[in-house]
């Protein structure tokens, strides 16, 4: 019986907003190693059929929360933890493939295109003749350069991404396929080994998430094209890349990669996915009805619709914001309506408040307290709040914020954290012992409303609110993107080129181009 192939697993992962002042270190990446990667898997745990087809080896990956931009040394920190990683494990026994576990809008002061440049680190100690699989989000940036290093690629096709593990398993499958079999005569078994091929096409669009979710049109109809391209007889994979859009780097944009075996059903693949994009550019709007935060309280207040969202979207700990803006809870305790406890009941996710949290928890569940939170970090747009209130709940051990505190300022449920979190679940609330299906009026720090946060409002809108993730991109000051870009330009000289280029294989020289 032929041994199995061996497949490393390697990776870091981290959305980073370039315009939020918030710097994201080695530790929030909460590095995983060796076995603990394969227990984070279920899909290569033994028993499944990817583990009886490949031993999979775990080097070390990392999965930050959003943020600001990764200082170099956190980088070449966790970096250099891959390539000795890397380097023990090809040493015990060659390497087949190597799963690039990645986000794919991580940006790293001094460094662009730093998934490409971990890679480009990475086949120095694999090799040329490893097969390189990356799966992404589609919210991540795909260069030439980063296309050209894997074999295969793909991400998500759902956002709020609902599809995450369904991606991950499917790059790993792909891999295991493409090490195993190939197409025919191909001889894997060689260091000749055919590789798929690519067709790459960007597309000079960038657009936040808030507008581009697969809930509605017209992303709804783009990324469902994708199955009836990746049916094709000859393709192995059809992806669309949204791109990141709050961060300044060259290489953001929108992207489709078709991967196969017969070059015009890639190509043929890829151009009719970036033409659907294009042909759709003015069409993409907002997910919700949105406004000013005045003008979503005033809707909320006006509303019978029980519970009413607001989404303060422009401090999204999701999506890079630093967290502790404290814009939006001053705008809402500004209120008279919430002055008194039986006013409206209004619950407000979240600010960070170490020092708030620590005074909380001394006085304990029912005192009343005077607490400084929130904009450590990010004070362009307000300082410290400060709030007297009630203590109405604690809780130790979060992941993400380690404690959480509840104050009840007037009929407001102000959550106050140690460290950021970002608050999805029904049960980020009821851990809280907070009622959100029978408050008022929810506001959270998010863009478009998660799954069980969207099946929870009765009615909801996007608050237009100032921070890192600002919605209104214009306002940013990006100047380092490519351009002519959607909708920063409204007006083309010429149409763009939606041709495919078609990448060639990672063991081989990528020419120069403009791209």
């Amino acid at each position: 019986m032929p041994a199995r192939p061996v497949i490393a697993i390697a990776g870091l992962a981290c959305e980073t907003s370039t315009f939020t002042p918030s710097k994201t270190l080695a530790p929030a990446f909460h590095p995983k190693r060796g076995d603990e990667i394969i227990n984070k898997y279920a899909f290569i745990q033994p028993g499944t059929s990817l583990a009886r087809a490949a031993d999979w080896q775990g080097a070390l990956i990392g999965h930050a929360l959003p943020g600001g931009v990764v200082p170099r040394s956190a980088f070449e920190e966790l970096a250099s933890e891959i390539i000795m990683r890397l380097k023990d494990i090809v040493a015990a026994r060659p390497i087949q493939g190597l799963w690039f576990d990645i986000h794919g809008a991580m940006c790293v002061e001094t460094l662009d295109d730093v998934e490409a440049e971990l890679l480009r680190r990475i086949r120095r100690v694999i090799g040329p003749d490893v097969l390189v699989s990356a799966s992404m989000d589609l919210h991540g940036n795909v260069s030439r350069d980063l296309c050209h290093q894997t074999d295969l690629i793909t991400c998500y096709r759902m956002a709020p991404h609902e599809d995450t593990m369904e991606t991950k398993e499917r790059a790993c499958r792909n891999l295991v396929d493409l090490i195993s079999q190939g197409p025919a005569g191909s001889g894997l078994g060689t260091p000749e080994r055919l590789r798929p091929i690519k067709a790459w096409v960007p597309i000079p669009v960038l657009l936040p998430g808030e507008q581009t979710s697969t809930r509605d049109e017209p992303a709804k109809h783009i990324y469902g094209a994708v199955p009836a391209v990746e049916a094709v007889e000859g393709v192995i994979d059809a992806a669309i890349w949204v791109g990141y859009a709050w961060a300044d780097e060259p290489r953001n944009r929108a992207a489709v990669v078709v991967t196969g075996w017969d070059e015009t059903a890639v190509s043929e693949g890829a151009e009719k996915l970036a033409r659907l994009f294009w042909d759709a550019v003015e069409d993409f709007k907002f997910v919700a009805p949105s406004g000013s935060f005045k003008d979503c309280l005033d809707a909320a207040l006006a509303s019978k619709a029980h519970p009413y969202f607001i989404s303060d979207s422009g401090d999204n700990p999701t999506a890079g914001g630093s967290g502790d803006m404290t814009w939006g809870l001053t705008q809402l305790v500004a209120r008279p309506e919430f002055k008194d406890a039986s006013g409206p009941i209004v619950i407000y996710a979240s600010v960070p408040g170490p020092e708030a949290v620590r005074m909380a928890v001394e006085a304990g569940v029912g005192a009343t307290v005077t607490v400084t939170a929130g904009a450590e970090v990010d004070h362009i747009h307000s300082g410290p709040i400060t709030l007297t209130g009630r203590v109405h709940a604690i809780k130790h051990g979060d992941r993400d914020a380690v404690i959480e505190v509840v104050l009840q300022v007037g009929s407001i449920f102000a959550i106050l954290t140690k460290l950021r979190k970002p608050y999805h679940k029904e049960h980020d609330f009821t851990d809280l012992n907070l009622k959100p299906r029978s408050a008022d009026i929810v506001i959270v720090k998010i863009g478009y409303l998660e799954p069980e946060l969207y099946d929870m409002a009765a009615d909801w809108m996007l608050g237009l609110t100032p921070g890192g993730v600002d919605q209104d991109l214009e306002r940013l000051g990006h100047h380092r993107i490519r351009r002519p870009m959607w909708p920063f330009d409204k007006k083309f000289p010429k149409q763009p080129n939606l041709g495919a280029r078609i990448i060639p294989a990672s063991n081989k020289p990528l020419p120069e181009s403009n791209d």
